[in-house]
């Protein structure tokens, strides 16, 4: 595939796989993105997974017609994106390889590469590499989420090639919206490094950008403020919109059913609101959806004396990731001793910023007309919050 006249992918699509980092389910596969840059110097941005070796290779042979590789830039030592690099070192023994001086570090963790020391190149923060009349810029990007990453700027083409930023699940061949996949990738891949980003995002600023691509998902090529803008409310953990994100883990269709009532009486009055059912949904999807909304309202059913099992864990996820700058509300429900608030509580205490509304709701089994006060009262709270 051509990007420019003088850039080429060579990356691959897996529809194969059905978890990506063998947790997250990618239902319509991911792809590997790999760069090839044919000028007076050649150079490979990156390779992929061995599971698409085969396939990258003919990528690449086809598209050099004969030609050598000069360079092989090595932006992200994760597997799904280095696997190749010691084929490729061998395949082309006057290839040099050029990346940080972390990744050289790491490298051997990785590969045994003969002369590895007189082979690499290391950069460091705005050192530059012309391949003829394309340059590349290196900008070091620090734990984004690994710390030996780093991403580069083509001048010509102004090209950001960003690693892991900007990526999303999803194969390139699936014709889907961006902005679901690409939060439910980010969130949970490199969710806990916001500062990073952000840091990223602000030396990015300074570049002219008219295209982004990412290790994995579509090269973005329009509308770039509108991802840029994205990003930064990610990095941040600024919510993208204002409304409740109602969350059930109920056992026997009691606490579901009561949740599901709550949802609908936010929307009748005219809350932005999302339902889900954390024990029967894709837990990365709660989790993203989660840092979408400004608010959630979390209703548990009691189990063994603490917290159902399917909570306690989209908690962990969520507090794993950063969570924060957020309001929760709560409703527990227990037979006949409801902890349910109390363990939510605890895991919630240690999220930064989160405020935690007092107007808690404890149900025993069913409604009755004191609880079904404390919902109405709750439902004000969340709504004027």
């Amino acid at each position: 595939m051509e990007i420019t006249n003088n850039i080429k992918y060579i990356g691959c699509d897996d529809t194969d796989l059905d978890l990506f980092e063998s947790q997250y389910k990618v239902p319509n596969g991911v792809s590997y993105n790999s760069y090839l840059i044919l000028d007076e110097k050649v150079a490979v941005l990156d390779t992929i997974d061995h599971r698409k070796s085969e396939e990258w290779f003919k990528n690449l042979e086809n598209n050099l017609n004969g030609r050598d590789v000069d360079y092989l830039i090595v932006s992200h030592l994760e597997p799904d994106h280095s696997a190749n690099i010691k084929a490729l070192c061998d395949k082309y023994p006057n290839a040099k390889l050029v990346l940080s001086k972390k990744a050289l570090d790491m490298l051997p963790q990785f590969f045994q590469i003969a002369n590895l020391d007189s082979r690499a190149i290391v950069v460091k923060e705005g050192d530059t590499l012309s391949l003829g009349e394309h340059t590349l810029t290196f900008i070091m990007a620090p734990m984004v989420h690994w710390p030996e990453v780093m991403v580069e700027y083509e001048s010509k083409e102004k090209i950001l090639f960003s690693a892991d930023g900007f990526g999303k699940f999803g194969a390139l061949a699936c014709d889907e919206p961006w902005v679901d996949e690409a939060r439910r990738y980010y969130i949970n891949i490199v969710g806990k490094y916001g500062g990073p980003v952000a840091t990223l995002l602000k030396k990015a600023q300074g570049l002219d950008i008219k295209m982004i691509c990412p290790l994995h998902g579509p090269i973005l090529k329009e509308n770039l403020g509108y991802y840029l803008d994205l990003y930064s409310k990610w990095a941040t953990y600024t919510p993208e919109c204002d409304g409740v994100l109602v969350v059930s883990a109920s056992i026997h269709g009691y606490t579901k059913e009561i949740a599901l009532n709550f949802c609908n009486e936010l929307k009748n009055n005219n809350v932005n609101t999302s339902f889900v059912d954390i024990t029967r949904c894709d837990m990365a999807s709660a989790v993203a959806l989660a840092f979408k909304y400004s608010k959630m309202v979390l209703a548990c059913s009691t189990y063994d004396g603490k917290m159902f099992s399917p909570m306690e864990d989209f908690l962990n996820r969520l507090s794993s990731k950063g969570y924060q700058k957020r309001t929760v509300g709560l409703i527990e429900n227990g037979s006949w001793a409801p902890m349910a608030k109390k363990c939510m509580v605890d895991l919630l205490g240690n999220m930064k910023d989160v405020t935690i509304l007092d107007q808690a709701v404890t149900v025993k089994t069913t409604l009755n007309d004191e609880s079904k006060g404390a919902l109405i009262a709750l439902l004000d709270s969340i709504k004027n919050s």
